[in-house]
């Protein structure tokens, strides 16, 4: 089973001490051994930001 569920997390929330926002995601173990990074909305910044894959 390649596929796995990736939680993404705000990196920009923390920083200005604003609630985090969290996505999931999937993503395939084989294609993307790495962290996965995207860019998503934070409603509480109200803007697009950076969320990375915790773990």
């Amino acid at each position: 089973m390649p596929r796995e569920i990736a939680i993404l997390e705000c990196t920009e929330a923390k920083k200005e001490g604003k609630p985090v926002s969290r996505y999931m995601t999937t993503r395939n173990k084989k294609l993307q051994p790495e962290r996965v990074e995207k860019k998503k909305y934070n409603k509480h910044l109200r803007r697009h930001t950076v969320h990375r894959e915790v773990k």
